[in-house]
């Protein structure tokens, strides 16, 4: 509401009836309103309190009087002259000072008024900044609680990269050891390679061993064949010998009963056939070297027979050494080519 003249007088007024010089700021404490409102309504009631103002004549004191007495009027009148002259010269300086007061008022009044336009603008802006440092300060706690969960994520963060940086030192070691172990692994199978190239060559030569044993084995067969050949004719001999030492020992046992009968016979003739004894006896001699000589010959059949049997069981043994020799080998080299060999010996036997 705009502030009229009247309060303004009204407020002046008051502040000289308490004593108090009158000012903008203290009639605006009353009254409100700006300072260009209440500056010339009270520039007018400043100008009313000087006009009413008379000059001073006061009659002399007493006291003056009655010194002055000889002096007289004349000597109070000139002083009263000089005091209006000085007092004319005095209001003169003085509204020229208040000229220069009014001129600097109007300017004072100007930059209070930018001032009081300043001042509400900046208590606007205040307000402002006040609410803008509220909501910053919201911000700022929003921003420590984020800080906090981020430092929290970042010590979070660190443990995770630790664990992450001892899981590499850990991969980067189980990759030297598996580097190693790749090494290691083309080392030995280098080294398999050079096994597995000799392994080759003794295939070949094992191969080449296998068809000379097999050669071997034929010509074992052979001999076997042969062998058996041979002991089944030491067989038929030996039976045939053995048949011919059972007829023989038939012979022997029957001489051997003519003997006797013949020494009986010879004993009981013996005085009266005494040629016929010695004759007897001779007989019996030859009868006698017969019989050894059936005998030995026996035995060398039967010799004969155990060495067929010992030949042929020892070329039995020879054939079997070499074919399991030759099995073995194969196996060695490739199981599956033993089967073959299981075949051959089974067929030469």
């Amino acid at each position: 509401m705009a502030v009229t003249k009247e309060q303004i007088l009204a407020a002046a007024d008051q502040i000289a009836a308490e004593g108090q010089r009158p000012t903008l700021e203290a009639i605006r404490q009353i009254t409100g309103g700006s300072y260009t409102t209440i500056s010339p309504v009270l520039n007018e009631w400043k100008a009313k309190q000087t006009s009413t103002a008379a000059p001073i004549r006061e009659p002399a004191p007493q006291a003056v009087a009655d010194r002055l007495a000889e002096v007289g009027a004349e000597v109070w009148s000139i002083a009263l002259e000089l005091a209006n002259a000085r007092l004319a010269s005095e209001r003169e300086a003085l509204e020229k000072a208040r000229a220069d007061l009014e001129a600097d008022r109007v300017e004072a009044t100007e930059l209070a008024d930018r001032l009081a336009g300043q001042v509400d603008e900046l208590q606007s802006r205040l307000a402002s900044i006040e609410a803008a440092e509220a909501a910053a300060r919201g911000e700022a706690g929003e921003l420590r609680e984020a800080l906090t969960a981020m430092k929290e994520r970042a010590a979070t963060a660190e443990a995770r990269a630790a664990e992450l940086r001892t899981e590499l030192d850990h991969a980067h070691q189980e990759g030297r050891q598996m580097r190693g172990e790749r090494d290691q692994a083309q080392g030995v199978a280098l080294e398999r390679a050079e096994v597995i190239e000799k392994l080759r060559d003794e295939l070949a030569t094992a191969r080449t061993t296998a068809e000379q044993s097999e050669r071997r084995a034929a010509e074992l067969r052979l001999e076997l064949d042969r062998a058996h050949q041979d002991a089944d004719k030491a067989s038929q001999a030996l039976a045939d010998q053995q048949q011919a030492s059972r007829a023989k020992a038939a012979e022997l046992d029957q001489i051997k009963g003519e003997l006797v009968k013949v020494q009986a016979k010879a004993e009981a003739d013996q005085a009266a056939h005494q040629e016929q004894r010695k004759q007897m006896a001779q007989e019996a001699a030859r009868q006698a070297e017969r019989y050894t000589k059936a005998q030995a010959d026996r035995d060398a059949a039967r010799s004969d027979a155990a060495q067929a049997r010992e030949d042929a069981a020892r070329l039995a043994g020879q054939l079997q050494a070499h074919q399991e020799q030759a099995a073995a080998l194969l196996a060695r080299i490739n199981p599956a080519e033993s089967k073959p060999a299981s075949t051959r010996k089974k067929g030469g036997e």
